[in-house]
């Protein structure tokens, strides 16, 4: 049997310690890749755009939806599918959140959300109306964390008038983890790099 002397055995202890110490919340720090809603109806992809954290919709559990409880009549025919949901959400000092504002579809209002991951699978949504009647949900990964998209820093003048989807940023197979390959039923990637899409790409007002 291999023995270690007790001085070295002490400095693997407190660098493995120090290391799970450093590294964990860093992994847990991260809200973007695809998400599972509590119901499971819709996934929802987070990324980096502008140096701001967005969530559009990219799978639907049944598809064809449109944004009939919008407020404003011309955006009440547009398909929920790529319709952003987290808007413009900044990290918050001194913690792993991040805040702006959530899209309900179901009754077409904004509302002050925040967001945080719980570990690296879940990601806590909490949204209040007016400072209270505060609710939320926790979402699931179902995607791996996405790279900062190519698309997502944009000169200042806008986003670029033609620009293709990166092949590697901004976009993941849906279903898939670090590591996995994407499974041959999974749905298609109709959606690919948020930070393209035109709510998203344009800057905020």
């Amino acid at each position: 049997m291999l023995h270690c002397p007790r001085t070295f055995a002490r400095t693997i202890a407190f660098s493995g310690l120090f290391l799970a110490t450093v590294l964990t919340p860093a992994l847990a720090a991260d809200p973007t890749g695809d998400w599972r809603d509590a119901d499971g109806f819709a996934n929802i992809r987070v990324a980096q755009c502008n140096g701001s954290m967005w969530g559009a919709v990219v799978w639907e559990k049944t598809p064809g939806g449109k944004d009939k409880n919008n407020p404003d009549p011309a955006k009440q025919t547009r398909p929920t599918l790529g319709m952003p949901i987290l808007i413009d959400m900044k990290k918050k000092p001194g913690a792993d959140a991040w805040e702006g504002q959530v899209y309900n579809a179901k009754d077409g209002q904004l509302y002050s959300a925040t967001i945080k991951p719980i570990g690296t699978d879940e990601l806590e949504i909490q949204g209040c109306v007016l400072g209270f009647l505060c609710g939320g949900q926790t979402w699931t990964r179902v995607g791996p964390p996405i790279p900062v998209s190519a698309a997502g820093n944009p000169p200042k003048g806008g986003a670029p008038k033609s620009v293709a989807p990166p092949k590697t940023t901004g976009s993941v197979a849906h279903g898939t983890k670090p590591g996995q390959k994407q499974a041959a039923n999974a749905p298609s990637d109709t959606v690919g790099d948020i930070c393209l899409l035109p709510d998203i790409a344009r800057p905020t007002q």
